[in-house]
């Protein structure tokens, strides 16, 4: 199968369209088709290292085309419709690019001839007429510094294919030469082994100057000079987009893998780096491949997708050793049968190219996010080990000298913080009682539930009242007619004792009517009564009702108000605390800055020291150079000079580290006024230090060595780790 995509079967010509199974006639785009692949067959030929010369498939430029009529009389008339459908798509290129592109994605998608992928991978790339063609045999003639990786790692690329197993042969002679080109023109990227196994692709279908030429394309708008950076970014961008992938379309997979800790980049980085060409038989991967020139990456997310769902039921239940197993030996032989299955798996897969742009943001903001804490883990060490060493000099020369007086400025400033807390606090409470106050002003005034509440009640009041008031008339209009019936009454039993028996009965009668009419008024009237006294009673219940509900009202207001009072006292104390620790971060950075100011100046006062006292010594071998004569007169003279020079030299040196003192005192600390006095007993302990190393010197004291500067800062950057490339596939 490899050796079918390897050496491709020469074109049909003219003469085999003249059968009886094509057209008697060639079209004006036939013809121009014609043209270029004799041209191309013409390239090859004259190109001694190609293929196709080397395997003797093609004749001289002058009868290619018309001694090929044997071989194209053997194609089914399938394969010469596909040859003529391929070769208008060739000839008529910029309109179907620009008019009918799905219709070429499909045809990509079938999979593009062998024998028309030369013409159409440099029509896909866009790489037919590319300038750095004509630089490629001055590139040859140059010399790379990746030519021993390169050297070695030929062997490896496509060891079991003939065109390139053979050492030293012409396969691996071309393979060579494209990569160190490659690696001259982009310094950068150099060489990577991954590569190889495309170039040695390109190498199967074109001379070498035009795989040169695709591979530089491929390089530049496909995203593999990315991949194949140093740093490998954009791979890591790759593995992290199919993860959220599978994540997405395959989470018990994912999660399986996680269980595992089967990370992506263990099976997924030879898919992206070799674009499967590792992976799966060379004429799976070349159908790929052909995808690939068309759509770019997108193609490979897809198949490796498709490769997960269909091997997804083994793999959940393998363990981490068997899932790379299965990846290395089970899974490339799925295609051997062709890879028509997987792809069109992988077109059943949802591709979302905004959502690859989002992930694509998410990864950058991710890794930059890493960078910083990087760049911060490495500032912190360095500013670590530069505190460790300025507390060692400070042990070791300064401790003793001042102490006291760091004791003495510390505790001012400890009394300065709390004062200032002091007043935090006082302003702190003044806030809170501030807001009890507004608080009680706004319980005070009536909001508007409680008027609503109130005008209710007052209108059930007013309308009792009425029903009262209405009462009251009736029951005085029963008075009234009661008092009408009695004076009726008195009228006619006044003349009772003169009235016979009878008339006395009917009077009788009549009294006692109108003795149960008196009582039936007074039951009324005791009725109406009780009435006024039940209306009073609700409207007095009601009312107390009306108290009670506004008392629970007030009560969980009240309660809603400690609780908000809690929380503000709760936030209150947290600002408490974290001003304290504002307040002691403070005290801190004020004692290290002190600490800084005073490690400077005994640096600069070492450094000054250590200056007189070389001073000091030059002078002395100066007088024993004169009075020993140990050299001539000339010589002497000489020495001498270089010896004044030396201690002019280190007197400059030391007016720059009394300037360099005098500018690093920070004039916002009083700690550094205390040393303005004591400039003079400085200099007079300088004078006492340098008499007594003159008397030294006199005495046979031993040599001083002068140290180099002190308080210079260390900017060394640690070591960054090597990054490693991919060496292996």
């Amino acid at each position: 199968m490899a050796s079918q995509v390897a050496t491709p079967t020469t074109l049909p010509t003219s003469t085999s369209l003249s059968s009886p199974s094509s057209p008697p006639l060639l079209s004006p785009d036939d013809e121009q088709l014609l043209a270029k692949l004799e041209e191309q067959n013409r390239l090859l030929a004259t190109d001694s290292k190609s293929l196709r010369s080397m395997n003797g498939s093609r004749r001289n430029s002058g009868s290619s085309l018309v001694s090929s009529s044997s071989a194209s009389s053997n194609l089914s008339h399938l394969e010469e419709d596909t040859w003529m459908m391929w070769g208008r798509v060739v000839n008529e290129w910029e309109d179907m690019r620009k008019k009918k592109e799905k219709q070429l994605k499909d045809l990509v998608v079938k999979g593009i001839p062998h024998h028309f992928r030369a013409i159409v991978w440099q029509l896909l790339c866009n790489a037919q007429n590319m300038a750095i063609k004509d630089q490629y045999s001055d590139l040859l003639k140059m010399t790379s510094p990746c030519e021993k990786l390169i050297r070695r790692d030929i062997a490896r690329t496509y060891p079991e294919h003939d065109f390139f197993k053979e050492k030293d042969s012409l396969g691996q002679e071309v393979l060579f030469n494209v990569m160190k080109a490659y690696s001259l023109v982009d310094r950068e990227v150099g060489y990577c082994q991954g590569s190889a196994f495309i170039v040695g692709l390109l190498l199967m279908q074109m001379p070498e100057e035009e795989a040169f030429c695709v591979f530089v394309k491929l390089m530049q708008d496909y995203r593999l000079r990315e991949l194949f950076k140093p740093s490998m970014a954009e791979l890591g961008l790759c593995m992290y987009q199919l993860e959220c992938m599978i994540q997405e379309h395959l989470p018990e997979l994912h999660l399986h893998f996680q269980a595992q800790s089967f990370h992506t980049s263990m099976y997924a980085s030879t898919w992206f780096l070799t674009i499967f060409l590792t992976c799966f038989p060379l004429p799976a991967a070349t159908r790929i491949f052909d995808i690939f020139m068309y759509e770019g990456l997108e193609i490979v997310f897809r198949v490796g997708l498709a490769i997960l769902q269909m091997n997804q039921a083994e793999l959940i239940q393998l363990d981490m050793e068997g899932m790379l197993q299965h990846f290395q030996r089970v899974v490339p032989h799925q295609l051997d049968s062709g890879p028509d299955k997987v792809i069109q798996a992988a077109y059943q897969v949802k591709y979302n190219a905004k959502k690859m742009k989002k992930l694509e943001k998410e990864y950058t903001s991710i890794k930059s996010k890493e960078m910083e804490e990087q760049v911060e883990i490495k500032r912190l060490r360095t500013e670590n080990r530069l505190l460790k060493q300025r507390i060692d000099t400070l042990e070791k020369k300064v401790a003793s000298r001042c102490s006291e007086e760091a004791v003495l400025q510390l505790e001012r400033e400890l009394v300065q913080a709390r004062l200032k807390e002091a007043e935090s606090q006082c302003a702190l409470r003044e806030m809170q009682d501030k807001i009890l106050d507004m608080e009680k002003r706004n319980t005070s005034l009536p909001d508007d539930t409680n008027v609503a509440r109130l005008q209710e009640e007052l209108m059930a009041v007013k309308v009792r009242e009425a029903e009262a008031l209405s009462g009251l008339k009736e029951l005085r209009q029963q008075v009234r007619d009661l008092e009408d019936h009695w004076q009726r009454h008195l009228a006619r039993t006044s003349g009772r004792w003169r009235e016979s028996p009878k008339k006395n009965a009917l009077s009788e009668l009549q009294d006692e009517l109108m003795s149960v009419r008196l009582r039936e008024a007074e039951a009324q009237a005791e009725l109406r009564e009780n009435r006024q006294r039940m209306l009073e009673l609700e409207t007095q219940n009601q009312i107390h009702n009306n108290h009670l509900r506004r008392a629970e009202q007030e009560g969980r207001s009240l309660q809603e108000r400690v609780q908000t009072l809690t929380t503000q006292n709760k936030n209150l104390h947290g600002q408490l605390q974290e001003i304290k620790r504002r307040q002691a971060e403070m005290e801190c950075k004020s004692k290290e800055e002190v600490m800084a100011v005073r490690l400077r100046e005994a640096d600069n006062m070492a450094a000054m020291a250590e200056l007189q006292q070389h001073i000091s010594e030059l002078e002395i071998q100066k007088e024993e150079g004169k009075v020993q004569g140990q050299l001539n007169h000339s010589d002497s003279n000489q020495f001498i000079q270089d010896l004044q020079d030396h201690i002019t030299e280190l007197k400059h040196e030391i007016c720059c580290l009394k300037v360099q003192r005098g500018m690093a005192k920070p004039p916002t600390y009083d700690i550094i006024k205390q040393y303005a006095g004591d400039d003079n007993d400085d200099e007079d302990d300088e004078d006492e230090e340098e008499e007594g190393t003159k008397e030294q010197h006199q005495t046979g004291g031993g040599r001083v060595t002068l140290h180099p500067k002190l308080g210079a800062t260390d900017s060394e950057e640690e070591d960054e780790a090597p990054t490693h490339r991919y060496t292996s596939v």
